[in-house]
C-alpha cells in the first residue's frame, strides 16, 4: 500500500513540478485573497489583526479546493481514470498517494501565506509548536477529505461546481478548529489551543480511515 502511495504521489508531484500550476496559479491566487482581505479591512487595523487566523485559513481552504480539483483533473483526460483502475495498484495506496501529494502542495502554500500574514497584516507569529502541529493535522484532514470528495465528483460533468458544494461544508470543522488554535498561538496562550488540535486530529483520523477503506469503491463507481 505504501509503495503504491509513493508511486502515485511521486507521479502527481512530478506533473505539478513540470506544469508549475501550483506556483504560477494557486499560490498567486491565495496571496491575492490575503491582499483583498487587507484592502477590505484596512481602515481598522485592529480588526484585520484580530481576524488574521480566520483569513489565513479561509485562503488555505480556497487553495485546497483548487489543489483537489487539479489533482483529479489529471485523471480525467485520455481515459487516465480507467488506466488507474486497471493498474493493479492498491486503492488505499492510490488514496494515500493523492492525499499525500495534495498535503505537500498545501504545506508549501501555508509557508507562503504565513509570510504573507506577517508582511500584510503585521501578525507576530508565536507558539510555534502549536502553529506547526495545527498546520500538520489540519493539512492531513483537508487532503484526506479533498481526495474523497474529489474522486466522488470526478466522474460527473458538473464536477467543477459540485466539488465546492460537497467539500467546503464538510471541512467547516477544520476552519473552526484551525482558526481557534491559531488565535490561541498568536495571543501567546497556546494552552487554550490544544483542545482544538484534538478536534482537528479526530477529523483527520476519520477521513484518513474512511478513505483507506472506501476509496476503491468510490473509484469504481465514478
Amino acid at each position: 500500500m505504501f509503495r503504491d502511495a509513493a508511486l502515485v504521489a511521486g507521479k502527481d508531484l512530478r506533473i505539478e513540478w513540470r506544469s508549475r500550476v501550483t506556483t504560477n496559479q494557486v499560490a498567486p491566487f491565495a496571496v491575492l485573497v490575503l491582499i483583498l482581505f487587507a484592502f477590505a479591512l484596512d481602515p481598522d487595523r485592529g480588526v484585520l489583526q484580530r481576524a488574521t487566523a480566520g483569513l489565513y485559513w479561509i485562503a488555505i481552504l480556497f487553495s485546497a479546493l483548487l489543489a483537489v480539483q487539479r489533482a483529479f483533473a489529471l485523471e480525467a483526460a485520455d481515459g487516465n481514470r480507467d488506466a488507474l483502475r486497471l493498474s493493479g495498484l492498491d486503492p488505499a495506496g492510490i488514496f494515500l498517494g493523492k492525499a499525500g501529494a495534495i498535503a505537500l502542495e498545501l504545506a508549501g502554500l501555508e509557508i507562503v501565506l504565513g509570510i504573507g500574514v506577517v508582511v500584510l497584516y503585521g501578525a507576530t507569529l508565536s507558539g510555534w509548536l502549536l502553529l506547526i502541529t495545527t498546520c500538520v493535522v489540519a493539512t492531513i484532514g483537508l487532503a484526506a477529505a479533498g481526495s474523497l470528495y474529489g474522486v466522488l465528483a470526478a466522474g460527473l460533468r458538473v464536477r467543477e461546481t459540485l466539488l465546492p458544494l460537497l467539500f467546503l461544508p464538510v471541512v467547516a470543522p477544520v476552519l473552526l478548529g484551525a482558526t481557534r488554535a491559531f488565535e490561541a498561538a498568536l495571543d501567546q496562550s497556546p494552552a487554550d489551543g490544544w483542545s482544538w488540535v484534538e478536534l482537528l486530529t479526530t477529523f483527520a483520523v476519520i477521513y484518513v480511515a474512511f478513505g483507506v477503506l472506501a476509496f476503491g469503491s468510490l473509484l469504481e463507481e465514478t
